[in-house]
């Protein structure tokens, strides 16, 4: 309650908090306006609930392709790019690996960079995703002679839309609160949890008034509620949770070993946050997507492999039938993989063994160099399988609920998920920045008395 009451007093922290709140106000608005041109069919938003990719590309979006508006990309095709240009600045790519190391100029040309590559991503992802719901005949517009010109029109619509996303998401990081994109999607998020409560409502008591089961229809709502409480609890703990490593720090010429100082190293369970499962979903997307390029068959058995919720059939012995999961399995092992790839980008052992020597710090009990950087990759290889399994559990969690058929038809009740994952991160943040302007405020308080 005093932090409330200080949030309140403060003109910056409520002047950020007004300003987001205006910038997220133009994103909801904007993603109401579905492209010029096209119209939807009563399939569509059946259609997204049950393609797993589409979904978290729409919850990426902040719920903007369920209304295939001008939003419709979001920041999804921006995500993709930054992961992608991450990864080939780590000695795979020798040009971006020096432009990496040099500072803010050269940060300043890997955005560039990225952003270049976002335009192209975009294009691809569009031109893929009209395909797709064309031939689905899921949106409908004018395919006359120059069908072409619709599609590049459509296309160019949806860039500029995700163009636009991004510039809102960079004034949110600049003048408001929090990291632009990632509040951008937990506005989209969070705008959809009351709809899920109210459906779980309908669906458990409304629809048991009346039948004599209304007890019963109350307590499965109190049991998901609970459930809902538990995963959160669950990930707010593994995003929290991390192993600290002790550092000592040698003291300069002239200072005692006593008078040395000491820290730690923290190596978070999650150091990769949400990114395994980001860059998962977009690699499942990538088979559709190729064939609808292509012009091929989008309704091609062999696709259902690349699902994450889809039990593909399997022939047995005397004609049997039985059915197995590839997509989520193949779903798994990237979260896992990406998991542990991303973590060692994060904290790369070598380059911090490199660093501790030239900075006289050392692990106490371990030799500085090979010996340092066996250490550091054994501890954050432990921590970060951890991490993957907690990660892969709560990212396959949905696709699991939805082959068991707890939730019948109605997919929107599904538990857990990418969602849940990044509102409690962005969540995390939001309170370590509104924290981090409250001490600076107390401190200029402080500076400002004291010289009176």
């Amino acid at each position: 309650m005093k932090t409330l009451v200080k949030i309140l007093k403060n003109k910056e922290i409520m002047g950020r908090i007004l300003f987001t709140i205006v910038i997220l106000f133009i994103f909801r608005l904007g993603a109401q306006i579905t492209v010029p041109g096209v119209t939807l069919t009563s399939d569509y938003s059946s259609y997204l609930e049950q393609n797993n990719a589409l979904a978290l590309m729409n919850l990426l979006g902040g719920g903007t392709l369920s209304t295939f508006s001008i939003f419709a990309l979001g920041v999804s095709p921006y995500i993709t790019a930054q992961i992608i240009i991450n990864l080939l600045s780590t000695d795979v790519l020798p040009a971006l690996t020096d432009l990496k190391r040099q500072g803010q100029s050269g940060r300043r040309k890997m955005e560039l960079a990225t952003r270049y590559l976002t335009l192209l991503i975009g294009a691809v992802e569009a031109y893929g995703i009209i395909q797709m719901m064309a031939s689905y005949d899921y949106i409908n517009f004018d395919t006359g002679s120059q069908a072409w010109l619709m599609y590049i029109y459509i296309v160019v619509i949806m860039l500029a839309g995700s163009m636009i996303v991004m510039w809102l998401a960079d004034q949110i990081s600049q003048k408001g609160i929090g990291n632009g994109i990632s509040m951008i999607i937990f506005a989209g998020i969070v705008s959809s949890l009351p709809q899920q409560i109210v459906g779980a409502y309908q669906t458990w008591v409304s629809s048991s008034i009346g039948t004599g089961a209304e007890l019963t229809g109350v307590l499965e709502f109190l049991v998901y509620i609970v459930a809902f409480l538990l995963i959160i609890a669950f990930v707010t703990f593994i995003e929290l949770s991390k192993r600290k490593i002790p550092v000592q720090h040698s003291g300069k010429s002239g200072q005692t070993q006593s008078m040395s100082k000491a820290s730690y190293l923290p190596i978070k369970v999650n150091s990769a946050g949400v990114i395994p499962v980001i860059f998962a979903n977009s690699i499942m997307l990538v088979p559709s997507i190729i064939v609808a390029f292509v012009g091929g068959n989008t309704n091609a058995a062999w696709l259902d492999i690349f699902s994450s919720s889809a039990l593909f059939a399997m022939p047995g012995v005397n004609g049997s039938t039985w059915y197995m999961p590839w997509g989520l399995i193949i779903y798994i092992v990237l979260i896992v993989a990406f998991t542990f790839f991303y973590a060692h980008i994060q904290i790369n052992p070598q380059q911090l063994a490199e660093n501790f020597q030239k900075n006289g710090s050392y692990i106490p009990g371990v030799r500085p160099g090979n010996e340092t950087e066996r250490y550091v990759s054994k501890v954050l290889n432990r921590v970060t399988f951890i991490g993957a399994m907690a990660l892969m559990l709560v990212a396959a969690l949905p696709s699991i609920l939805t082959m068991t058929g707890i939730f019948g038809d109605n997919t929107t009740l599904v538990l857990g998920g990418t969602g849940i994952i990044i509102v409690v991160g962005v969540a995390l943040e939001l309170k370590q920045q509104v924290e981090g302007l409250l001490a600076g405020k107390s401190f200029d308080e402080v500076v400002a008395a004291g010289g009176r």
